[in-house]
């Protein structure tokens, strides 16, 4: 078990984060242990097809056989969505006995493979070659197998954030902790996180904590190291709508009077949805569906209403009359 402390500070400092350095890494224990990740099958065969061998050999490498991950390879985000080439950037900058220590500690009991037995010789020129042989690495995955799916990914991450801090505002710390995983337990300012590898408690010291939705996560994962200040990536809510075929085209009737764009969002509007998942769903920006909405509502075919920090649409009756007639 591994536990975090957190006084008012940590708690006042808790922030959410999106992370693509954590969705390459935890896909990588996709692609090591399938069964774990069902969902994700179909986008699994299709990066298999077209990974280098020599690089799915590295890639591999990179995740213990408990399916640990070198926490020096998953850091913590420094603002709220960094990119990738951020990220890289502090890779590099790692020292060489942090390096050494977090492969050892992901692979442990057992000896690093041979792909990265290399950061074990003299001196510090072996682990400088090896990071940036990995972040370019990492960079090529991430272009051929992440980039092209992370606008429909970071949406879903995004909605999942503005469901847990609804949560946070009206539950506090408890409700809020114990929807993120069933792994996980807040009892008088202490978050533990249960049947986890390492044995070890954390104080935040006024560091705060970050909590960074995955949809490559089966279980809420704090870092392996006890030097690393509080972070824990969780299961993002969502994962299971991510390779949803796009929404079928609405009856001709009802699109010739709307658009395309305006009837689609009518259809999905039968549930009270928030403008980050309606962009999900339809894969476009929010500020493309905020302006079909602002249409919708004047005319009166949707009606609002704010709830926490988000506003719902929903369809107002003549809406469903109107798709209803649609869709004959």
């Amino acid at each position: 078990m591994i536990s975090f402390r957190l006084d008012a500070a940590d708690l006042a400092d808790t922030r959410f984060a999106i992370s693509p350095l954590r969705e390459v890494m935890g896909s990588l224990r996709a692609l090591r242990a399938p069964a774990l990740y069902p969902l994700h099958v179909r986008w699994r065969a299709a990066v298999l097809q077209k990974l280098d061998p020599a690089d799915a050999r590295l890639l591999a490498a990179l995740v213990g056989d408990t399916l640990a991950l070198p926490d020096f390879l998953t850091p913590r985000p420094a603002s709220f969505a960094p990119t990738l080439d951020e990220q890289l950037t502090v890779v590099r900058a790692t020292p060489a006995q942090t390096v050494r220590r977090d492969l050892l500690a992901a692979h442990a009991p057992r000896p690093l493979p041979p792909a990265l037995r290399a950061v074990t010789a003299p001196g510090d020129a072996p682990v400088a070659e090896l990071l940036e042989e990995l972040c370019a690495l990492l960079r090529r995955y991430w272009e051929s197998a992440l980039l092209p799916y992370w606008p429909r990914m970071r949406l879903v991450l995004e909605a999942d954030i503005t469901h847990r801090a609804r949560q946070l505002a009206t539950g506090g710390a408890r409700l809020l902790f114990a929807d993120l995983h069933r792994n996980l337990r807040w009892d008088d300012g202490v978050l533990h996180v249960d049947r986890m590898r390492g044995h070890h408690h954390v104080d935040g010291s006024g560091r705060g904590l970050r909590l960074v939705p995955s949809l490559f996560a089966h279980q809420a994962a704090p870092p392996v190291s006890a030097a690393e200040p509080p972070m824990l990536a969780y299961p993002g809510r969502g994962a299971a709508t991510l390779w949803e075929p796009e929404p079928e085209p609405d009856a001709p009737a009802l699109t010739a009077l709307l658009g395309a764009p305006r009837s689609t969002l009518l259809r999905l509007l039968a549930e009270p949805l928030p403008t980050v998942e309606l962009a999900r769903r339809l894969g476009v920006t929010p500020s493309a569906v905020s302006q079909h909405l602002r249409v919708l509502h004047a005319t009166g075919l949707v009606t609002r209403a704010r709830d926490g920090r988000h506003v719902l649409y929903r369809r107002s009756p003549l809406g469903e009359q109107l798709a209803q007639h649609g869709s004959v």
